[in-house]
C-alpha cells in the first residue's frame, strides 16, 4: 500500500504546436506509392500588391540662383488638392477680372506697327490706287462698249469714209505734182494752181462765201442750259466727221476760233451768241448726221441738259459769214 502512494504519475509530455513528428500534433498523411513520381501542384498565382512609387528627388543644380520662394501669406497647398490651371487665353500679368473685349482692346490700341509693315501698307495703298486708275481710264476710253450694232456700223462707216476722203486730197496732191513736173509752161501751171489753193485758203480762213451739201444743226435751250463748252463739242465733232465749212449764228467758224462763257451768256471769237443756237455745216450729209447721234454724242448730252437738238440734211448750204482778211505782221513765206 505504501509502496503505490509513494509513487507519483507520470505526466504525458505535450508537444508544441507545429512542430512535426511531436506528439500531440497530427501527423501528414502519407501519399500512396502510385502518386509518388508525381509532382506537387504549383499554388495559384498571386499578384503583389501595387506599391506607389517614390516620387524622384529633383537634383539641385551645381550653381545658380536660388529659386524664388513663395510669399509668407500664401496658402499652403493641400497634399491631395490640385491647383487649377491657368487660363490659356489670358496673358501673363493679366488681372484675373480682365474680359475678352478688354484684352482685345488693350491689344489693338496703342497700335504696335514696324517699319516692315509701313512699308507693306504703303505699297499696296500704291497698289490699290493704280489699279482704281486703270480702271476708271478703261471705263471712260470704252463707252461704246453698251453702244447698238447699228451705231457700231455707222461708227465705222464713218472713219472709212474719213480715210478715203484723206486718201483723195493725196491723189489729188501728187497729180498736181506731176501736172507741174510734165507741164510745158510750167509758170502758167503754177498761177492756176496758186489760184485754186488761195480759193481753199480763204474757205478755211472764212475770207470768201461758199456753198454746197451739209446739215442744219438747231439747238434749242429753254432752260439756259447749253453752256460753251457743249456747244465746243459739238464743234468738235463735226470737224472730225468732215466740216469743211461752219457758221453758228452770224459768227464764222475758222481754225483760231475760242468760245468763252460769259455772265450773259456763250460768246464766240468775243460776239454774244442766243439762243437757239444754229449750225450751218458744208460737207457729206452721210458723215455728218450720225456723228451727232453716236451715244454719248452731242444729241444726248444736250437731251440730258433739257436742251433739244434738230438736226436736217440739205443740198444747198449758204455759209456766208465772213472774217476779215488779216495781213501778217511778221510772218512771211518762206519759199521763193
Amino acid at each position: 500500500m505504501s509502496d503505490e502512494s509513494d509513487q507519483t504519475p507520470e505526466r504525458p509530455e505535450t508537444s508544441r504546436p507545429g512542430t512535426p513528428g511531436t506528439p500531440g500534433e497530427p501527423a501528414e498523411p502519407r501519399r500512396p506509392a502510385e502518386h509518388a513520381g508525381r509532382e506537387r501542384p504549383e499554388p495559384p498565382f498571386r499578384p503583389e500588391p501595387s506599391r506607389r512609387p517614390e516620387p524622384a528627388r529633383p537634383e539641385l543644380p551645381a550653381a545658380g540662383p536660388m529659386p524664388p520662394t513663395a510669399p509668407a501669406d500664401a496658402e499652403p497647398s493641400a497634399p491631395g488638392r490640385q491647383q487649377p490651371p491657368p487660363d490659356e487665353g489670358e496673358p501673363a500679368g493679366q488681372a484675373p477680372g480682365v474680359t475678352g473685349r478688354q484684352r482685345l482692346k488693350a491689344g489693338l490700341w496703342p497700335p504696335r506697327v514696324s517699319r516692315a509693315q509701313l512699308i507693306v501698307a504703303l505699297l499696296l495703298f500704291v497698289l490699290g490706287l493704280g489699279l482704281a486708275i486703270q480702271v476708271r481710264s478703261t471705263s471712260d476710253t470704252s463707252a461704246l462698249r453698251g453702244a447698238r450694232q447699228e451705231d457700231l456700223v455707222r461708227i465705222l462707216d464713218e472713219l472709212d469714209n474719213r480715210s478715203q476722203r484723206l486718201g483723195d486730197e493725196r491723189r489729188r496732191l501728187e497729180e498736181q505734182r506731176t501736172e507741174l513736173e510734165n507741164s510745158s509752161d510750167q509758170a502758167e501751171e503754177a498761177r492756176k494752181q496758186t489760184e485754186q489753193k488761195a480759193e481753199q485758203l480763204g474757205v478755211l480762213a472764212g475770207t470768201v462765201a461758199v456753198e454746197g451739201p451739209g446739215i442744219t444743226l438747231t439747238v434749242n435751250d429753254p432752260q439756259d442750259a447749253v453752256e460753251a463748252d457743249m456747244l465746243l463739242d459739238a464743234l468738235q465733232e463735226l470737224r472730225a466727221a468732215g466740216a469743211e465749212a461752219i457758221q453758228i449764228n452770224d459768227v464764222r467758224v475758222v481754225a483760231d476760233t475760242y468760245f468763252t462763257q460769259g455772265s450773259g451768256g456763250v460768246q464766240i471769237d468775243g460776239h454774244q451768241v442766243n439762243a437757239p443756237y444754229r449750225f450751218k455745216v458744208i460737207g457729206n450729209p452721210q458723215d455728218l448726221e450720225p456723228a451727232l447721234n453716236i451715244p454719248g454724242g452731242v444729241v444726248q448730252t444736250l437731251e440730258k441738259e433739257q436742251a433739244t437738238a434738230d438736226v436736217a440734211r440739205s443740198e444747198k448750204i449758204v455759209v456766208d459769214a465772213l472774217r476779215p482778211s488779216e495781213q501778217p505782221d511778221y510772218a512771211q513765206s518762206s519759199t521763193r
